[in-house]
């Protein structure tokens, strides 16, 4: 690839996650095309206008493309070359002109609950407290849980119909600095790929350790029998311009494709379910041998629906029709 003297601009939000994400993405780039020059242009977006908005309540109306808007815009007024996206917050209807060009190998796609350290918070009698390795079965009767995802929500309900679940919003550390601090609030449920690109560690006594968290927060990893992820969680996407022959190649690099194909399968399910990043469902794809396995599951319509099927990797798109239609 020749060299330009043109900057590559790629477009991030301004959150502490989003820019260690794009800041990734930005080494990736740099590294294998030394001859470029790389900059992040850093962007605010609808989502983090409305922090005060719900995503979680029921008959709510959000405008689409949350987080991902006004990245596509500065795309197709070339402000940008590449938006950087958590892909769970890409629409699976792109505007036109605009693709999903590459998609980055997945962190751990898993869901962490995470509550307060009994014996830290032992002197403040307000704050309840709980042991490690507390599980959703162990909360206490009527036990308040935080989150701002339909999908999270429906599944802790699932589990567990008496739970108090309310409304958080805020980025990962803010979450963290309610739950430490507000007394009615006893756990909150984040993405384990989010944790581990904020450099916030689980120890193996379950304690969360990472700067510019709160003290005396424990943490327990939840497993795919117990919590789904959303569509595309742990991925990054990235999206570019239709038919940018120069940035084409830069793209391939990033691009890993096993985790591309299982994401084309989730999104595939999501839009054949009729429904967006707020959706009450949950599912994850996997490759095994020469075939793309995937379960789902969907709290539409108040029903829970549980689906699973597999097909040879080239038919990733087919795969999540699939299933989509024995849920409906």
């Amino acid at each position: 690839m020749s060299s330009d003297n043109t900057p590559i601009y790629i477009a991030t939000r301004g959150s502490a996650l989003a820019l260690a994400q794009a800041n990734a993405v930005l080494s990736q780039c740099r590294s294998a095309f030394p001859l470029l020059e790389f900059e992040l242009k850093i962007i605010k977006t609808t989502g983090d206008k409305l922090q005060k908005a719900s995503m979680a309540n029921e008959g709510t109306s959000l405008p689409k493309g949350l987080f991902t808007k006004e990245l596509e815009v500065a795309l197709l007024n070339h402000e940008a070359d590449l938006a950087v996206h958590s892909l769970k917050d890409l629409p699976t209807e792109l505007p036109a002109g605009l693709m999903l060009a590459s998609v980055s190998k997945r962190a751990d796609v898993r869901d962490v609950l995470i509550y307060r350290d009994v014996q830290h918070f032992s002197a403040e009698g307000a704050h309840r407290g709980f042991k490690p390795k507390l599980a959703i079965k162990d909360l206490p009767q009527g036990a308040t849980v935080a989150t701002s995802s339909t999908r999270r929500k429906s599944q802790l309900l699932a589990q567990r119909s008496d739970l108090n679940v309310v409304e958080i919003r805020g980025n990962v550390v803010t979450r963290m600095e309610k739950l430490a601090n507000l007394p009615e609030l006893d756990a909150t449920v984040l993405a384990a790929a989010g944790l581990e690109r904020l450099n916030i560690h689980i120890t193996s006594e379950g304690k969360l350790v990472g700067q510019g968290i709160p003290e005396g927060l424990l943490a327990t990893i939840l497993d795919l029998d117990v919590m789904l992820p959303c569509v595309g969680q742990a991925a990054l996407g990235i999206e570019t311009r239709v038919d940018d022959k120069r940035i084409a190649p830069i793209c391939e690099q990033l691009n890993h494709f096993p985790t591309h194909q299982c994401v084309l399968a989730e999104r595939s399910f999501l839009s054949s379910m009729g429904g967006g990043c707020q959706s009450p469902v949950g599912a994850y794809a996997e490759i095994i041998g020469d075939q793309i396995h995937m379960r789902a599951v969907s709290f539409r319509d108040k029903d829970v629906r549980r689906g699973e099927a597999k097909k040879p990797i080239k038919e990733a798109v087919e795969l999540g029709r699939l299933i989509a239609e024995n849920l409906k």
